[in-house]
């Protein structure tokens, strides 16, 4: 019954966020307007990834030190349910994108950024593929996967912070907390985020038993 708790939470968050924030009243807000609903799923959706590839990378850390192979299952997981959000997040992202700074793609750090983590997470997939041997898999996808998440840091947290981006808190905009996170938005985001994260681990808990059952 403990192990269903965040199942059945994490799934009434999510509800709950997908409808309540379609529904619930928006600040009004220039060029932006309707499209900051976007919030409750993209941006909660870039969360859910990052929390998903941290988890991956503490999992990574583990093997290492013990050479359990359960760990190095359990890693590879979450890197493939970080992926998942990865897509998610990027797809919504575009859609924003287009509504807003009027092209799916545009030359924005960030955007940039995301797409290269994406890469470099899709080439640890690859480099796992490669090798037959189960655990030089593993030790070698795990000393990959700490740079990948080290470098997925760079790329989406500190690089569009450095130069010019049009996304908020990044290249001198200011952040959604100091001009448009009023409590209308935060009732309906801060849930989203602990919501996906808890589907998330659901999701990566499901591949790992999956793994298991193939090995």
């Amino acid at each position: 019954m403990k192990g269903r708790i965040y199942k059945f939470t994490g799934l009434a968050l999510v509800l709950y966020s997908l409808v309540y924030g379609l529904l619930t009243s928006i600040p009004d807000l220039p060029i932006l307007e309707q499209s900051i609903r976007n919030l409750f799923y993209h941006v909660s959706m870039w969360f859910a990834m990052v929390a998903m590839m941290g988890g991956s990378f503490g999992y990574a850390i583990s093997f290492l030190s013990k050479e359990d192979l359960h760990k190095d299952h359990r890693s590879v997981a979450l890197a493939q349910t970080g992926m998942l959000f990865a897509t998610l997040g990027l797809a919504t992202g575009m859609i924003w994108a287009k509504y807003t700074w009027g092209a799916w793609w545009t030359n924005d750090p960030k955007l940039n950024g995301s797409a290269v983590t994406m890469l470099i997470y899709l080439a640890y997939f690859v480099l796992r593929n490669a090798m037959t041997d189960g655990r030089k898999r593993a030790r070698i996808s795990a000393v990959y996967n700490i740079f990948a998440f080290i470098m997925m840091i760079v790329f989406i947290g500190i690089l569009p912070r450095m130069t010019d981006s049009l996304h908020p808190g990044n290249g001198g905009n200011p952040g959604f907390n100091s001009y448009d996170l009023d409590n209308r938005l935060r009732l309906v985001f801060y849930p989203a985020v602990i919501g996906w994260i808890l589907v998330g681990t659901w999701i990566a808990s499901l591949r790992y038993r999956l793994r298991k059952l193939e090995s």
